[in-house]
């Protein structure tokens, strides 16, 4: 069994210091990968064990962006980029191991008012492109923040927020156009119709109290290692962050 974790932490530094560490022990994973680090290197000496492996992509703008991994298996390759190996806002990481690619991603969001929509369509199109052109050599496993809700089951009130950043019919399309292209929602998979399960709240007063959340941190696998899926599981309670941590394990008994 290999168990893999996703979190965005909006800013590492700060969920340090509300209860990361104790969370990265409890959990255990063979493979963490958080998004939104929001530092440049020699900013934090993260303090995980000499059993992990440490990758981390950096954004060029100060405090922006930022995705990093921690992994006891040790990879063949990693990559910072698609297109490329160089991702200027730091945005994805790819592990090459003996049977599968892993991948961690933070997504651009489309802004509030929409102006990087275009951006965003551009981005689902090159990463979507990447991603099958890896599934061609070995199945892939994709991790992170992906700023979509999919369906209405993945946020609260989806009647008011059609058309907002995160659930346009744009960005819901690409989701589709994705999973049709032969990957897998890990966690709808096993769960199709489990409502009130959420990974993000709005900062306003009392939101995340009335879990009044969306659905946007995902774990993907090519349609292939469906069976290999033993469970995928959103951990709500943790906090430390706007979003809570996603988990992903798999019998993948090669690597475990």
């Amino acid at each position: 069994m290999v168990k893999f974790v996703s979190w965005n932490v909006n800013g590492l530094r700060a969920c340090v210091n509300k209860g990361f560490y104790d969370y990265f022990k409890d959990i255990d994973a063979d493979i963490f990968c958080v998004q939104e680090t929001k530092l440049q290197e020699g900013q934090i000496e993260l303090e995980i064990g000499e059993e992990y492996m440490q990758f981390w992509n950096y954004a060029e703008k100060k405090g922006y962006s930022g995705t990093a991994i921690f992994t006891r298996l040790k990879p063949l390759s990693v990559r910072y980029g698609i297109e490329e190996d160089y991702e200027p806002e730091g945005r994805i990481i790819t592990l090459e191991f003996e049977d599968f690619y892993f991948i961690t991603v933070y997504t651009p969001n489309a802004k509030r008012d929409l102006s990087r929509l275009d951006e965003r369509m551009t981005w689902e199109d090159r990463f979507r492109g990447y991603l099958q052109e890896l599934d061609k050599h070995k199945p892939v496993i994709v991790c992170g923040d992906l700023n979509v809700a999919h369906q209405e089951i993945d946020l609260k009130h989806p009647k008011p927020n059609l058309g907002n950043a995160g659930f346009t019919l744009e960005e819901r399309d690409k989701m589709t156009t994705l999973l049709g292209s032969g990957f897998t929602d890990t966690f709808r998979h096993l769960y199709p119709d489990q409502t009130d399960i959420y990974s993000w709240w709005s900062y306003m007063p009392k939101v995340r109290e009335r879990n009044v959340g969306w659905r946007i941190d995902y774990f993907l696998v090519s349609s292939q290692l469906n069976d290999a899926i033993s469970d995928a599981k959103i951990d709500c309670h943790i906090m430390g962050s706007d979003h809570c941590p996603v988990i992903l394990e798999m019998n993948l008994a090669s690597q475990s």
